[in-house]
Order: C-alpha cells, then structure tokens, then sequence
C-alpha cells in the first residue's frame, strides 16, 4: 500500500478540470420573463466584459473528472454536464485543453462519459467498489469551488449503501441510492473528481454533500460507473432497465397513514396529473399491473425500505425478466415483467 503523497502523484496527472459555457446569447434566451425589461425591450442582464471571452462564451461552472481510458474517456457526473445547450471543455493536468463531446448521461445514477479528442493519456485505474470497507483510508481529488485545481483531501470511508436526495439539475430532485459516505472534504467542483484508495484506484465518483454539515460526502460506487462504460464500449449508449410505473415504498407510518394491509412493499401510485402510476405501453403495462397494486416482491426478495425496487434493478439488465409479487384487492397474484430500455 503507497504513502498518500504517492497515490497523489500516481493518480493527479489522469484527473481534469470541467469548464462549463455558454455563449451570451444563449443566456440571454434562457432569462425568466421576469428579468425583461417592460415594452418589449431586452433583458436585464448585466455582464462583465471580462468574463466574456473572443468567441462571446461565458464561464458559468465548472467540475471535475478523470481519465479512464488512454484514447481520452472521461468519467464525470451526469448534473456536471447536464446542460444540452452548454459548451464543455475539458482542461488537462498539465494545462492543455479540449472540447469535451458527452458520449452518454446515465438516466439514473450520476454518472456521465465525455470524451476528447487526445490519445496516450495518463488514466485512473478502477478498482472494485463491492468490497470496500467501513473506515477504509480514501482520497478526494478534484477542482475545488471550481477555482483551485487538483485539491486534494484525506479520509476514510464512514458509511456504506447511504441513501439522499439531491439535486441533479435545475429543476429535478433525485434519491441517490447506494452512495458511498466519506469524510474526505469534497466541496462544490470536486463533483465529478475520483474517490481512490490508498492503492490509487478509483473506487468511486465524488458527487454530493450536505450543506450545513461537516465532514459529509458522498461519491457513486465505481461499479455503477464500470457498467455504464462497458455499456458505451458495445452499443455506444448507456442501456439503463425501465420497468414503467411509478410507487412509494411502503413503511409503517405509510401503512397507518394510507389504511394498507402490510407494512411492507411499494404502492402503485401516480404521483400527479402528468405523472401517471402506470407508464403506456411499458413492460409494467403490458404485465398488467394497476394503480394501488402492492408489489410485495421482485425475484423473491422482499421491498422494503432499505431494499427497494430501484436497488433489485441497479443489477438488473435490459431483456432481463422480473417476477413480482403483487397484492391487489387482497389477493396475491404473480406477475412476470419483461424489462425494456429506458429510453
């Protein structure tokens, strides 16, 4: 096992700096209504000419990522380069700089693959997250606050299978399931930067903490990011399992709450007017599954909190069958889902 100042040096030279951008006139496109000035003039919108460079982009973020592959394939997460409409480009260790081209964007856990147009590079090796361990040594690496390049902290691995809601874009709040907790110091831009071990491998990808708190941080086990990567190397996508319904797991407030005859499971439910419990034409329509239908088990394992249903498809494949136990008006029934690609 190497000192950390010999992790650092092995692991630096692979990790990047993500510059995000947009050009002015896209900005201004973007503005709320209410930001335009009245009669129809332009918007309120106040720049700098400082910020703005020779081909009118503006900085408006930036994060972290890290080179997996010598022909320059790069693992960041999914809210760093969530944007469609902004310009990524990826700045090297040793100060050179390329346009990042988003390969694909993992529809569930935060995960994206960028690519640039480099060979010969230096990579992170990944390791194997299935068998890390509780107070395991680990490093962050990344572009911290997005103003000071390759931070690097030091701490351990304080808990395992974490589970947050976080925001993902703008406009959505997503449950993170699985996480990684540390107590390395990870800070706004090292999102997207590798969790390694005191081997210098990757064992996850920093991507979220809690305001307020100390010492809390939480990174996407690799394993996630290996599967997306395979998933890009063969169809040239990634090839994320859709079931099609929408639910609430089930716990015994929720079963005092709503009058349910179980405490366990996870209740069909829509979950407002353009969110209907059952997708059209999904594999859980075509299975025939209703609005409050209970799903008590997928494969023979039960749902509950802690084991839901989006942890039984984390390892399941497109193609894949899933045979659920269902609770409907009282009676039992078997149900067999064909899952599709989540499109």
């Amino acid at each position: 096992m190497a000192s950390v100042p010999k992790v650092i040096k092995k692991v630096m030279p692979a990790v990047v700096s993500i510059v995000i951008s947009k050009s002015l006139e896209e900005i201004e496109k973007e503005l709320p209504q209410e930001m335009m000035t009245p009669f129809g003039g332009g918007p309120q919108l106040q720049i700098p000419d400082e910020a703005i460079d020779a081909h009118g982009m503006v900085k408006i973020g930036g994060g972290s990522g890290f080179i997996v592959d010598a022909s320059g394939i790069i693992l960041t997460n999914r809210h760093v380069v969530i944007d469609p409409n902004a310009e990524y480009t990826v700045v090297l260790d040793d100060g050179r700089k390329f346009k990042g081209e988003i390969m694909a964007r993992d529809p569930i856990d935060d995960v994206a693959v960028l690519k640039v147009n480099a060979q010969k590079l230096p990579v992170v090796k990944l390791g194997d997250s299935s068998g890390i361990e509780l107070g395991e040594g680990v490093i962050a690496v990344g572009n911290a606050l997005g103003l000071f390049k390759n931070t690097v902290s030091t701490g351990i691995i304080s808990g395992l299978s974490r589970s947050i809601k976080a925001a993902t874009d703008p406009f959505h709040v997503q449950e993170l399931r699985g996480l990684i907790q540390t107590d390395a110091a990870i800070n706004p831009g090292n999102s997207g930067g590798p969790l390694v071990n005191m081997s210098g491998n990757a064992i996850g990808i920093n991507t979220a903490i809690v305001f307020g708190a100390q010492n809390l941080g939480f990174s996407i086990p690799i394993n996630a990011a290996r599967r997306d990567l395979a998933d890009v190397k063969k169809f040239g996508r990634i090839r994320r399992p859709l079931l099609g319904l929408r639910y609430i797991t089930i716990d015994e407030n929720m079963q005092e709450k709503m009058k349910l005859p179980v405490a366990n499971g996870a209740i069909v439910l829509h979950q407002g007017p353009h969110s209907p419990a059952i997708i059209p034409n999904s594999p859980a329509h075509k299975a025939g599954i209703k609005e409050k239908d209970i799903i008590l088990e997928c494969n023979d394992q039960k749902i509950t909190p802690e084991q839901t249903i989006q942890d039984l498809l984390e390892v399941m494949n497109v193609g894949d069958i899933m045979n659920l136990k269902v609770l409907r008006d009282n009676k039992e029934l078997s149900l067999k889902i064909v899952l599709a690609e989540r499109k």
